[in-house]
């Protein structure tokens, strides 16, 4: 196989990410609606949804709290909006941050630290874990009963969100699990997918032991919410004159839906129709679908009819 295939292979794994030129954001949430703070607490890789340069958080140890696991090529600061909607909702949020290149499960195992030290500070109250995309899978296996985190999470009270996550693995890394390849390529076709994707690059393809072997989830996960997105003629970018220059397809259906994880006793499952990166927004759409799931499913408040004007003018702000 030609290397100029991999290279191909590397534009579709890394599609998931905006085209756009990210511009950090260190503006402080408007936290008016939240109540307020009892803990200032620094956990690795946990902050604020900002690109604020300050790493401790502020908590109220007696509510509900969300912790928003982004994708590929994410960051803290380009889930400030979706945040701040939590915030409006009267819900805190805060932001888990990872290397994409790193192992999927160290990133899940340091999410599972972070989720249990939290948990121990907040009296148990119920943290709600939002993936999208790859941190749809970081966040799945950071509450699967297999590995240490089942003795600290064990008795936690926990939901799990995953959105658009390619849970059967990506097809377009399906040569990066051909150990065949590896053998007559001498080596060559490991190394391309390592540049590639880094340390995950045996775990995201469908072959692998990470997508064909999920472990049961915590006893504790006491519901799981998996969102499907129909990307299929999704558009994320469109001309002056209305023609789609950068689509919104990322991952099939096929690459979301897995026949073990389906059959969770706890999953509930939601299909709908939306752009890779249109279901959780971004600068130019608001993730309008996500809200109506996520209230219509309890993981997050329904909005007030006195207050629905003020959420049109915040989401013409964020978005």
């Amino acid at each position: 196989m030609k290397l100029s295939a991999y290279f191909l292979v590397l534009l579709l794994l890394v599609g998931c990410a905006s085209s756009l030129q990210y511009v950090p954001d260190k503006q402080n949430l408007d936290v008016s609606h939240l109540s307020p703070p009892d803990l200032t607490v620094s956990l690795p890789n946990l902050s604020t949804c900002t690109d604020s340069d300050d790493s401790s958080i502020q908590v109220d140890s007696k509510s509900p709290i969300t912790i928003l696991v982004h994708g590929c090529n994410g960051s803290a600061g380009r889930f400030r909006s979706l945040a701040q909607l939590y915030a409006f909702h009267g819900q805190q949020a805060f932001c888990y941050s990872y290397n994409d290149r790193s192992s999927l499960v160290d990133s899940a195992e340091n999410l599972g630290s972070v989720i249990s030290k939290l948990a121990d500070l907040t009296d148990n109250q119920r943290i709600s874990i939002v993936g999208h995309s790859m941190g749809g899978l970081i966040a799945r296996k950071s509450v699967e009963d297999d590995y240490n985190a089942s003795n600290v999470l064990s008795d936690k009270n926990l939901e799990l969100v995953t959105v658009s996550a390619p849970l059967s693995g990506i097809e377009a890394a399906n040569h990066c699990g051909i150990e065949t390849l590896h053998w007559l390529s001498i080596g060559i076709v490991p190394g391309i997918c390592w540049l590639i994707t880094g340390d995950n690059w045996n775990e995201l393809n469908p072959s692998s032991s990470f997508i064909l072997y999920p472990e049961p989830l915590l006893p504790s996960v006491q519901t799981y919410l998996k969102i499907v997105t129909n990307e299929k003629n999704t558009c994320r970018r469109e001309s002056h004159d209305g023609r789609c220059i950068e689509s919104d397809y990322v991952f099939n259906l096929s690459e979301q839906y897995h026949p073990k994880i389906d059959n969770y006793s706890n999953v509930i499952g939601v299909q709908v129709d939306a752009g890779h990166v249109e279901i959780v927004g971004d600068k130019r759409v608001a993730p309008r679908k996500l809200l109506s799931i996520l209230q219509e499913h309890g993981m997050l408040s329904y909005t007030p009819k006195d207050r629905k004007g003020a959420l049109e003018r915040l989401l013409a702000d964020l978005y």
